[in-house]
């Protein structure tokens, strides 16, 4: 008996910026930007788009394409690090949702919770569903994981924005990848990346001392909440590194594995916040890890560095990236950072690839490095099921993403500002963001949904 994921489904916004369009206007060679990073679309919400509709959109595709039986659906557990409410969860608005749309009450019996931490939080909660059917072989569980990467204007983080959101199938038996109950981790409470209550005295917006009420604010100092984070680049990926190297080797050692464990797998996927990241920070896993190591850990820091820029640049690397980790960066290349779904895009995007070259991949070995900022890292492995094809071929990744909307820079600071009031593209088989409720005292800020054919 094995477990794993049984059925997969996307949903990407259909706006995208070019980003040789985001490179002129910053001023920003765009070469160091496609060839440097691997990016070539930054896709955008529309302005009836949120997390929500986006995990709504992936949740119905996997519901119609696989015609599953919501009654037979235990937990929806949702991935997500852009919730919208500090309180109700993104998890219960899709099961509102798909209660509006297949039936009142289809799910009221279904379990459903939002798991946060950072980029890793699609991973956690997949793991967390692995464990319940592995106790509960007769019962069924959805992962959802949605998101919104936004960073602020003229930041070193503006070209690797994205959003979208994929749903999975969690099964006894499954058609896709079956796991191992096998998982290292590496964990380290940093500051790396992060979005903090930011505050603010009332008397440097009201202009005065007195601290009288300001739209309902009765405190002197007033907190918001922004999408963008605080976060420190060059930190957060030596963080990526090191979380990732540690959980790596212990995953290793857990599993007894000789010899190089990466030789096992036939593809690796990783977290993606840019198409590129993956390949920057493995090189030194490939060179500690090879058959004949070409890096020993007791080297002086500024030697080992220099060796394992001197690795990233051999031919022997190259090769390495083309077979094993190419095929994971494509989709990341035409969407940008989907936090949490990264990896699981990266999983869609080599199956795809795999698909439509025509290789037979059953039986093969995939291994997953998950990375979360803040910081945790857990690697496992995964094997490719016989139904694997079929599964992945209903979802038309690349044919779907063929069709995105090129919008001009202007559009793109618009939406950004939040400056729209009208949607770009009008909606059609989609779930759209209705309105936000502004007068019932009892319900303000009260978010509603509509399927819209």
């Amino acid at each position: 008996m094995t477990f794993g994921i049984d059925a997969i489904a996307f949903d990407v916004t259909k706006l995208h910026l070019p980003i040789t369009t985001l490179a002129n206007a910053r001023g920003i060679d765009p070469e160091k930007l496609e060839k440097g990073l691997g990016l070539f679309k930054m896709t955008l919400p529309d302005v009836h788009q949120d997390v929500v509709t986006l995990g709504a959109n992936a949740l119905t595709k996997l519901i119609i394409q696989n015609d599953i039986d919501l009654t037979a659906i235990d937990r929806i557990y949702v991935g997500t690090e852009s919730g919208i409410d500090s309180s109700k969860p993104i998890g219960s608005f899709l099961v509102s949702l798909m209660e509006q749309k297949f039936g009142e009450g289809i799910l009221s019996h279904c379990d459903t919770l939002d798991i946060t931490f950072a980029c890793i939080g699609g991973v956690d909660a997949l793991h967390n569903c692995l464990d319940f059917v592995r106790l509960n072989p007769e019962k069924k569980a959805i992962v959802v994981t949605t998101d919104i990467a936004k960073y602020d204007l003229e930041s070193t983080g503006e070209y690797t924005q994205g959003a979208g959101a994929l749903a999975m199938l969690v099964t006894v038996d499954p058609r896709i990848i079956s796991f191992s109950g096998e998982f290292a981790v590496s964990t380290k409470g940093v500051f790396d990346f992060f979005k903090p209550y930011r505050s603010f005295s009332k008397s440097d917006i009201t202009g005065t001392t007195e601290n009288e009420p300001w739209h309902d604010v009765l405190e002197a100092e007033i907190e918001i909440h922004k999408d963008q984070p605080v976060f420190d680049g060059q930190y957060s990926n030596q963080c990526y590194t090191d979380r990732t190297r540690e959980a790596y080797f212990r995953f290793k050692e857990m599993t007894k594995t000789e010899g190089s464990l990466y030789e096992n797998w036939e593809a690796i996927l990783l977290h993606l916040p840019y198409a590129f990241q993956g390949r920057r920070m493995f090189a030194e896993i490939f060179a500690l890890d090879a058959t004949t190591p070409l890096l020993t850990d007791n080297e002086e820091s500024s030697d080992h560095q220099n060796k394992v820029k001197e690795i990233a640049k051999s031919e022997a690397y190259r090769d390495f990236v083309n077979q094993q980790l190419q095929m994971a960066e494509t989709a990341s290349s035409l969407i940008g950072n989907l936090y949490t779904g990264s990896i699981f895009m990266g999983l869609l995007s080599a199956l795809s690839q795999f698909s439509k070259n025509g290789n037979d991949i059953s039986g093969k070995k995939l291994g997953f490095l998950a990375y979360g900022s803040g910081s945790k890292s857990k690697v496992f492995e995964g094997t490719i099921q016989p139904g694997w094809k079929e599964a992945v071929d209903k979802t038309q990744l690349f044919e779907i993403l063929g069709e995105s909307h090129e919008i001009g820079f202007e559009t793109y600071l618009q939406l950004h500002k939040k400056g729209l009031k009208k949607s770009i593209l009008h909606a059609k088989n989609e779930w759209v963001l209705h309105h936000i409720e502004k007068q019932n005292p009892n319900l303000l800020g009260a978010r509603y949904y509509e399927w819209v054919d």
